[in-house]
């Protein structure tokens, strides 16, 4: 379940309140910081398959891009995200992204070239508040990753199913497509990406 702590503060100091090595999660919403809920395995699993697929192609296309391990992107209305993937743009980081080196936070848009959200009970938040929040920064591709098909039925249908939303930035408006089964996944910032919806949701799949 997710634990609200109640008072309002900003970015900067959600930052030094973190806990260092802290054992749970949190993110800042609107100036409130919020307690994420533990991620379970399979949830761990998407996330990682993801990630995996993601680097490999990275590598093997020769990209300047990185994946790194920890991120905190740092949204409008003191809110602070660290999404369960981040494709960064090596040159943009290096040269426009003054806090990264110390605190590994991003403020700039242009410097995230995709985020992926693996959805948990929290889905509503992936979908709405993270959705407007990444768009109005300029993210160019965001994934929500519903494997266990829990968000409502306007945005994965009626009946509900798993869903792989991706969400492209055109004209500063976010465009969805949405893969299911065999489709493969049409990325812009990875053209080439052979990885289908079916693959991602048999890793959140109990054997």
């Amino acid at each position: 379940m997710i634990q609200t702590l109640p008072k309002q503060i900003t970015f900067d100091e959600f930052i030094a309140w973190y806990p260092e090595n802290s054992q749970k999660h949190y993110e800042l919403h609107n100036g409130v910081i919020i307690e994420m809920p533990k991620p379970t395995g399979k949830h761990s699993e998407v996330a990682g398959l993801i990630l995996g697929e993601l680097f490999l192609e990275i590598r093997r296309q020769k990209l300047p891009y990185f994946i790194p391990k920890e991120c905190v992107i740092k949204a409008a209305n003191q809110s602070g995200y660290e999404p369960d993937v981040t494709v960064l743009d090596k040159q943009s980081v290096t040269h426009n992204e003054s806090r990264w080196e110390k605190e590994s936070i991003i403020t700039l848009g242009s410097s995230v070239r995709l985020v992926v959200e693996v959805v948990s009970t929290n889905w509503s938040d992936d979908y709405a508040l993270k959705l407007e929040d990444y768009e109005s920064l300029g993210i160019p591709e965001y994934w929500i990753v519903d494997y266990l098909a829990l968000g409502g039925k306007r945005f994965i249908g009626n009946p509900k199913q798993p869903a792989i939303s991706v969400y492209c930035l055109v004209e500063r408006e976010y465009q969805l497509n949405q893969f299911r089964g065999a489709e493969r996944i049409q990325s812009p910032t990875f053209p080439e990406l052979n990885l289908t919806a079916e693959q991602i949701f048999q890793a959140g799949r109990v054997a």
